[in-house]
């Protein structure tokens, strides 16, 4: 047997879902919590654009790079981004050949990184979880690094040993 609901219960029962259904569609940011949806670029902070950029080529593939060639910008490097076109990166230009160490503190996206001679020649190739504060530093003096998304360069075959061209003189 059915019982059909009286036409004032209807309306209650209309007037509790309509608004329990809209909030289960919104998006609450918390302040205070970061997650790596939500996390905004800080004040100050240089947006992608904002870069230089440099094409690069590694064998057939182009690489369209931004460049971090001052203290501030290599600070900041892929911080705060939450993606990468397919053949995009960072390109890291120091003034010295050394071993330069890298983390992934507020670095949302997993990153591959290649770091590089004066000459363009890649010594060393290293994976990166985001969000981590792991030091990944190469066994060679360099003044280069590149990082990319994580993964690239395994996909592409750029291996220790590949040339990269195009690169801007270092300071």
């Amino acid at each position: 047997m059915r019982f059909p609901l009286r036409p004032s219960i209807a309306r209650l029962a209309i007037a509790i879902a309509l608004p329990l259904a809209a909030l289960s569609s919104v998006w609450f940011a918390v302040p205070g919590v970061n997650s790596a949806h939500a996390q905004q670029m800080p004040a100050g902070a240089k947006q992608p654009g904002d870069f230089p950029r440099a094409k690069l080529t590694a064998g057939m593939f182009v690489i369209d790079a931004a460049v971090a060639a001052n203290d501030a910008d290599r600070e900041q490097g892929l911080m705060y981004r939450s993606q990468l076109a397919p053949n995009e990166g960072m390109l890291f230009v120091f003034n010295e050949n050394a071993v330069h160490c890298f983390w992934m503190k507020n670095t949302l996206i997993p990153l591959s990184i290649a770091f590089m001679r004066a000459d363009g020649t890649v010594t060393d190739i290293d994976e990166m979880q985001a969000e981590t504060t792991d030091n990944h530093c190469p066994r060679n003096n360099g003044v280069y690094a590149l990082e990319m998304s994580k993964g690239w360069f395994a996909s592409k075959g750029i291996t220790p040993g590949t040339k990269i061209q195009g690169l801007p003189a270092a300071q």
